[in-house]
């Protein structure tokens, strides 16, 4: 059968139209189209807001591709732009030409798990209250787009304003905070492909007006693919923190965590064992359900900072699922000081001129 050409495909997209009714194929939007052997790859050009109204034009023109004799792959992407893919080898990337949107803040920190369900955003957010108590200006950023936990655990309610052409960042407990979860309805489903999720968090980065912080945390999504990379590499990021249970399971995915930040030579500035022990409301008494200090093994085996072990209790799931973080409800509680002892560990391991600097102004 005769090789595959732009005009067949083209051909395949023949009708198809915009939610404004606008023909698909007249209005420039296929930024991106490549054949290799008898798959094919499409880009759309779009916007993270109007991108849930594409969902259907997307599949849409994958059914049709897939219709095309000699296709046997399809695979349509809704984009903002058009990314490279992040290279493990390749350096952390410096702005050239475009103004760096995080300029005023002191120090941008991951805080990562490598998987989901262990507790990581629950953690970034005590650990943001930790550091505001010690005089400092801290932020969050919320990258899990796809399932963002923040409004949640701040009570965020309401829509963000803009300030010009960006938006002023949500206010709670002395933070500021960001998440794709105030700008979408809770219900809505993030159903994204890589490069529209990439170009979402950078929208969050660059479209916020974050003013001056001295320290800003990013909430990573699990895992450690495109998005993860991205930010690893595209951020000036001062140091990545990991949180993991003492679960060898959870292990795992902590050990791909710090190796891929340790590849992009982003420091590891220490793991947090989440969950160390279940404390029974009941008697006191604590049990190790997930085990017992697997994460403090951990850190000595790769030969990083242990930054110490949060207990699980009734408490702290009452008071995050009540937007009333622990450390917010509670600081010199048992819970309060272990959080703000972990943010005065985390800040102490930055680099040594953070420490002769006073909170910013």
């Amino acid at each position: 059968m005769a090789d595959l050409t732009d005009d067949m495909l083209r051909d395949a997209l023949s009708g198809l139209s915009l939610p404004d009714g606008s023909d698909l194929l007249a209005s420039g939007r296929i930024v991106g189209m490549g054949i290799v052997g008898n798959r094919v790859n499409l880009s759309i050009q779009t916007t993270p807001a109007e991108a849930p109204s594409l969902a259907a034009l997307r599949d849409a023109a994958e059914a049709r591709l897939r219709g095309v004799p000699g296709i046997t792959s399809a695979f349509v992407v809704l984009t903002a732009e058009t990314p490279a893919p992040p290279r493990l080898d390749a350096p952390n990337p410096q702005p050239q030409s475009k103004a760096d949107p995080l300029a005023q803040v002191r120090h941008v920190i991951a805080v990562a798990s490598g998987k989901g369900g262990v507790g990581k955003s629950t953690t970034t957010v005590n650990l943001a209250l930790g550091m505001a108590a010690q005089g400092l200006k801290v932020g969050i950023l919320d990258a899990d787009i796809h399932g963002p936990s923040l409004p949640t655990l701040l009570g965020l309610h309401g829509k963000p304003q803009a300030e010009g052409r960006k938006l002023r960042p949500m206010q709670a407990y002395g933070l500021r905070a960001m998440s794709m979860g105030v700008l979408v309805d809770s219900e809505t489903a993030m159903v994204w492909r890589g490069p529209m999720v990439m170009s979402a968090i950078t929208q969050l980065m660059a479209d916020v007006e974050w003013g001056a912080l001295d320290v800003l945390l990013v909430d990573m999504p699990p895992g450690t693919g495109d998005a993860q990379l991205a930010l690893a590499q595209g951020t000036r990021l001062s140091g990545a923190v990991i949180v993991s249970t003492p679960q060898d399971l959870s292990l795992i995915d902590a050990r791909r965590g710090i190796a891929m930040f340790r590849k992009v030579d982003v420091p590891i500035l220490g793991i947090v064992e989440n969950m160390a022990h279940f404390i029974c409301p009941d008697c006191g008494s604590q049990h190790a359900i997930f085990g017992d200090g697997g994460a403090r093994a951990e850190a000595t085996r790769l030969g990083v900072p242990f930054l110490g072990a949060v207990p699980l209790t009734m408490e702290l799931r009452a008071a995050s699922d009540a937007g009333q973080p622990i450390t917010a409800r509670d600081p010199d509680g048992v819970l309060g000081a272990i959080y703000q002892q972990i943010a005065r560990s985390i800040l102490t391991g930055l680099s040594p001129e953070r420490r002769a600097l006073g909170p910013n102004p």
